[in-house]
């Protein structure tokens, strides 16, 4: 049997941390994922999916992310029932997130924090961005800037400056 769920979208509120009764970190979020179709007034619509991220990553998450972050995830579909407080069974299917990635760069993050929430990309001459899955709730990130700025050892993102620019036709899945 298969389980598995890759996701890239936006986050449609920041994400809500919290701590068990047994001390570990847990935090829910809700992902905002465009359709791959328009309807008749060639608008794209969205899912809203619920999800949930554990211990660690899941306050590293909280660290990184906020409302409009653009977030890809790896993870499974659980679903799960309890009885609320009117005594009604309640029934929740949700992803529960193994992996994270951050797939915009900290400057678009910060701008849109400015801003006051998503801020489209204006462009992005002359670079190019591969983002990938890693363990741990970390990204990596690989820029090649072709404006002949020189290289700095120290630092391969020094200057480069432009934002990352991905659409739906540049992700694998």
């Amino acid at each position: 049997m298969i389980n598995r769920v890759v996701l890239v979208g936006r986050l449609t509120r920041d994400p809500e941390l919290r701590t068990t009764g047994s001390g570990i970190s847990v935090a829910t979020f809700t992902l905002a994922v465009d359709r791959q179709f328009t309807n008749s007034q060639g608008e794209r619509g969205a899912d809203f999916i619920s999800c949930v991220i554990w211990r660690k990553s899941a306050e590293n998450f909280c660290n990184f992310t906020s409302k409009g972050s653009l977030v890809g995830i790896d993870g499974r579909i659980q679903t799960r029932s309890y009885d609320n407080k009117d005594g009604q069974r309640v029934y929740v299917t949700e992803v529960v997130v193994d992996n994270f990635a951050l797939l915009e760069s900290r400057k678009d993050r910060e701008a849109r924090g400015q801003n006051g929430g998503y801020t489209p990309n204006t462009g992005n001459a002359g670079a190019t961005s591969t983002n990938n899955f890693q363990n741990n709730g970390g990204s990596q990130n690989t820029t090649q800037n072709t404006n002949n700025q020189s290289n700095n050892a120290q630092d391969p993102f020094a200057g480069s400056g432009d934002p990352i620019d991905i659409s739906d036709d540049d992700l694998p899945f």
